[in-house]
């Protein structure tokens, strides 16, 4: 299992030039309503264990340590792109390893993670690797662990902004774009195994997603 500094070390070498390349860009805000309640469970409990899945933020691992939490950092996103992936099926045709993938990358104890900040990482994931990564999440989460996503609705059209998210003590999030893909339509059937599910209609065309293990 990767420990706090692996992770950390590893989410800093894999995304150096991201980060050069962002660095930069201005940091836009949004209001979170789904951050907002995982910030009053922050705020309520100590020692929580949080996974951060977006691209590399400073400013969220100072700030959940800071808080007495412990933080474990993927750049999932980025990790999905690596070309090793790419292999071909029966008929020839390119396909991604969701298994070598998997091998790879969330390697954590089952039931570790009391919150895991998805952001809008199945959005701009390949759908193929979408619903295997969830049901990995759902597995090395707490029961009654807290999973907040974001997903663009349909009217935000192919051209929609990819971000980083660094987490604030409120409920605004600040932004930095980062260079990816438009994003696809993942969300039906993906939290099928999870307790509750609750939906957050947001004015920038953002749907927040915040379910329950």
């Amino acid at each position: 299992m990767a420990s706090v500094s692996d992770n950390v070390m590893k989410f800093f070498r894999s995304s150096s030039n991201q980060t050069a390349d962002t660095a930069a860009l201005p940091k836009l805000t949004r209001r979170s309503s789904g951050m907002g309640e995982i910030l009053r469970l922050l705020n309520s409990q100590e020692g929580l264990c949080v996974l951060d899945m977006g691209a590399t933020s400073a400013n969220n691992i100072r700030f959940f340590t800071g808080k007495g939490h412990k933080n474990y950092s993927e750049d999932l996103l980025r990790s999905s792109l690596d070309p090793a992936l790419r292999i071909k099926d029966s008929s020839g045709n390119a396909v991604l390893d969701s298994k070598k993938f998997l091998d790879e990358n969330l390697v954590y104890e089952n039931a570790q993670f009391d919150i895991v900040l998805c952001w809008n990482l199945p959005d701009y994931m390949e759908e193929s690797l979408v619903k295997p990564t969830i049901d990995r999440l759902w597995s090395v989460m707490k029961p009654g662990g807290f999973l907040l996503a974001f997903f663009h609705t349909r009217e935000a059209g192919p051209d929609s902004t990819c971000y980083r998210f660094h987490v604030t003590d409120s409920d605004k999030l600040e932004m930095q774009e980062v260079k990816f893909a438009a994003p696809g339509r993942h969300i039906e059937n993906l939290f099928r195994d999870f307790a509750s599910i609750k939906f957050f209609l947001a004015r920038d065309e953002i749907r927040e997603v915040l379910v329950v293990r």
